[in-house]
């Protein structure tokens, strides 16, 4: 069976090292160590890390070294995901000053991720973006794709009941 594709964006891996939000910062170590149980085919993007290379240092050492212990599959952009992020453009999911976040969102897209999980609630994890992205994914004949805060990927445990 094929594993559920999930793409991190940014914000969840620069919260590995966010010592001004502890909480966020605590539910994603948890969920990287969940993402090395390898339930998930992990993906990020070329728009991930050079967001990350902008981070100053010692952050960006950091944040490298983290992503360097998951097996993930790192995607280029083409001229179909920067269509793709035009295109939500044009349909208005965000605006052009977000275009950095309609790119991670076009490239989870053509690559058929089942899951964006990111701590953006501004841009990706809220009802209008969600409800947009998911209309015009359906209209440029993509896949649903379902975001989500990096909380509700955690699997509770049987004990849980």
């Amino acid at each position: 069976m094929r594993k559920p594709k999930i793409y991190l964006d940014t914000s969840i891996i620069s919260h590995l090292d966010a010592d001004d939000v502890p909480e966020k910062m605590r539910e994603t170590h948890i969920l990287w160590e969940f993402l090395k149980t390898g339930k998930y085919h992990i993906i990020i993007s070329r728009v991930t890390l050079t967001e990350i290379s902008k981070c100053a240092e010692p952050k960006q050492t950091k944040l490298l070294e983290k992503i360097n212990e998951l097996d993930y599959e790192l995607i280029e952009e083409n001229e179909e995901t920067l269509a793709l992020a035009d295109n939500y453009l044009k349909y208005g999911v965000l605006k052009s000053k977000s275009m950095d976040d309609l790119r991670h969102i076009s490239v989870a897209s053509v690559n058929d991720c089942n899951y964006i999980t990111s701590w953006n609630f501004k841009h990706f994890v809220n009802v209008k973006t969600i409800a947009k992205i998911q209309s015009a994914n359906k209209l440029y004949g993509y896949n649903e794709i379902i975001i989500v805060p990096p909380t509700m990927l955690l699997e509770g445990s049987d004990d849980d009941e």
